[in-house]
């Protein structure tokens, strides 16, 4: 008996040691992303719906994100930061990632 609530005790730890926050996207697709050119209805339809929004000196800013982690062995993130200009064109954009 003591020995399977020793297992189940182990179980939980790693459980609770092992999580995600955010949505994942295609990053392969962060290629196409041009500044100056690209709108923000090409972004939409390329990831969808932002993880995050917000704004910065007044410009719409989107942020794609994707963390996981676990109790045991590290682990893995990936973020796409978009700014977009008064046209809802792509001003700025910073993509990086550990995959």
């Amino acid at each position: 008996m003591k020995l399977s609530r020793v297992f189940l005790l182990a179980f939980y730890i790693l459980v609770a040691g092992c999580g995600t926050v955010g949505k994942d996207f295609d990053s392969s697709k962060v290629q196409k992303i041009q500044k100056n050119v690209t709108t923000q209805l090409e972004i939409l339809d390329w990831f969808g719906v932002p993880f995050k929004e917000g704004t910065e000196n007044n410009h719409t800013m989107w942020t794609y994100q994707r963390d996981t982690w676990q109790a045991i062995g590290e682990g893995q993130s990936k973020g796409l930061v978009i700014l977009f200009d008064d046209k809802n064109i792509v001003k700025a954009y910073r993509y990086e990632s550990n995959y």
